[in-house]
């Protein structure tokens, strides 16, 4: 499937050649096209929908339980959560990172935490 950001895009408002170019949110490179004229910015459609998808998953919040499996505690992580990463990640390790942030936060990162480039 071609994408319409490797074809030859003129802005809308001047006329000429847009340039590509990303941008970083929260850690997702956003691909862009931009007008050195009057520095208008189009969006890549794709990008902007895993982004919007991402702010949707991160403004939930998930009750999940703490179990007593052996000597250590278990958490469930929420499946859609699993999904998004993976959507990125195609070999997820399976292993993560745990920090104590303070007291009553523990923060906790898949191993390799990187911009997501989906492209």
């Amino acid at each position: 499937m071609q994408d319409i950001f490797d074809q030859r895009v003129l802005c809308s408002d001047c006329g000429i050649d847009t340039r590509k170019n990303y941008v970083i949110k929260d850690g997702f490179e956003l691909r862009i096209l931009e007008c050195p004229r009057c520095s208008k910015v189009i969006y890549h459609p794709g990008d902007l929908k895993e982004y919007e998808d991402f702010k949707v998953l991160k403004a939930r919040d998930f009750n999940v339980k703490l179990r007593m499996v052996g000597n250590s505690f278990c958490v469930s992580i929420p499946k859609e959560l699993i999904d998004f990463h993976r959507e990125f990640e195609r070999e997820l390790n399976d292993l993560v990172k745990l920090n104590l942030d303070g007291p009553g936060k523990i923060s906790m990162f898949f191993i390799g935490g990187k911009v997501y480039k989906k492209h």
